[in-house]
């Protein structure tokens, strides 16, 4: 009985104490407060996971961020190489005759260091066959240059690299840029090889020739040509991160002036390419008259070697005429590229490119006529390769500005 009592009376308080609570649970004020707690708490789960995304997904603001820095990046490869070509201006490519990542940071500091370096240097076919007679002060110049050209490519690594881990952590990139970056790092890396590789060319003991000593104009465009590559890849993918695409309506001569472009932008590179190997074999120094060669239209000697095909990478005179004929159709194709650009509604910053890359070209016509019937002055001639990659990076420009929109 006593059992049975206790469970009834504990029956009876549980009931009558879910009825409280369910009467209580049908006032306004309670409901109100319920809810309004319900609304918060969604409101802070909701900012709270805004912000992490924000914080892991790359967005305009970071896309800004990372195309400033690899425009900045572009900037110190159009720095490397103005200086190399300097550098090769001045004949101080081979003054280095030894290759160390670190070691080689430190220049000579004392009379007994620079005597040992200058020592290095005499072993070599340069010193032996041209600058038999140079003194220290003399091969301390060369050796400066040679010196902050190597210091310059390794600040541009540092450039590419320690950003790269940043904003890696940082979660700025999405998945197709994390491969670029890791692609142009890369590239960084086979760059300084590839540099080392065309040096080792020039000092190398050929007794079967009797040419001035010289790095190989294959290895000296390869190096050129990279670093063109690289510098266009970090431009190009700067630019289409900073830039908005135009909304411009996908017509037929749209499309054509897109491909005309694209033409105008190769022939000029190649241009651009073939200048190295005006520089590798020093053609700038015959034929210095405009616009014939010499008396002559075509010159005599322009397939002198023997098979044919060695003529267009060996043979000076022809190097020089197709580097000519390159430059006068970049011009031309850039000419025809602007009259037809005129006949079309494109916004505003694409027409101002595209008159930007005409003046240009006419410019660096003229400073490479000038080059050549001045004798190649070092000042000139390094501004007529800097030109070069004036005129490509508003090629670039031009093409970034008539892309398409993205889907």
């Amino acid at each position: 009985m006593l059992l049975s009592s206790i469970r009834t009376s504990m029956l009876c308080g549980c009931r009558s104490a879910s009825k409280r609570f369910q009467h209580s649970s049908r006032s306004p004020q309670l409901r109100q407060w319920l809810v309004k707690r319900g609304q918060s708490t969604i409101t802070a789960e909701a900012e709270t996971s805004s912000t992490l995304s924000a914080a892991s997904v790359p967005n305009a603001a970071t896309n800004r961020i990372v195309g400033r820095w690899l425009l900045g990046c572009s900037g110190l490869v159009v720095g490397a190489v103005v200086l190399g070509g300097v550098t090769r201006l001045t004949e101080s490519g081979l003054s280095m005759v030894d290759w160390h990542l670190v070691r080689e940071m430190k220049p000579p500091q004392s009379q007994a260091e620079w005597e040992a370096e200058f020592s290095k240097y005499q072993q070599f076919p340069e010193f032996k066959i041209m600058n038999h007679d140079m003194t220290l002060p003399e091969f301390k110049f060369i050796f400066y240059m040679e010196w902050g050209h190597r210091m310059w490519g390794r600040l541009v690594g540092l450039a590419y690299i320690l950003p790269t881990v940043y904003f890696w952590r940082k979660g700025y990139f999405t998945r197709s840029m994390k491969g670029k970056v890791l692609g142009l790092c890369g590239f960084v890396f086979f760059q300084g090889l590839l540099g080392w590789y065309m040096v080792k060319s020039g000092l190398e003991e050929k007794p079967e020739s009797h040419d001035v000593p010289r790095v190989s104009q294959y290895r000296l465009s390869a190096h050129l040509g990279s670093a063109l590559l690289l510098y266009c890849a970090s431009l190009w993918t700067g630019l289409t991160m900073m830039l908005p695409a135009h909304k411009i309506a996908e017509t037929t001569r749209l499309m054509q002036l897109r491909r005309f472009a694209k033409g105008t932008g190769g022939l000029v590179f190649l241009t651009a390419l073939s200048g190295a190997f005006v520089a590798g074999l020093d053609a700038g120094l015959v034929y210095n008259s405009f616009p014939k060669m010499g008396e002559r239209w075509i010159p005599d000697d322009l397939l002198a070697f023997s098979p044919t095909l060695k003529n267009f990478f060996e043979n000076p005179t022809t190097v020089q005429f197709d580097h000519r004929i390159l430059a006068i159709s970049s011009l031309t194709a850039i000419t025809g590229l602007y009259l037809f650009s005129r006949r079309m509604a494109l916004p505003r910053r694409a027409k101002v490119a595209i008159s930007l890359l005409a003046a240009m070209a006419y410019g660096q016509v003229a400073l490479g006529i000038s080059t050549l019937l001045l004798y190649v002055p070092t000042p000139l001639a390094a501004t007529h390769q800097s030109g070069s990659v004036a005129l490509l990076s508003l090629a670039i420009w031009v093409l970034a500005e008539l892309r398409k929109m993205p889907k």
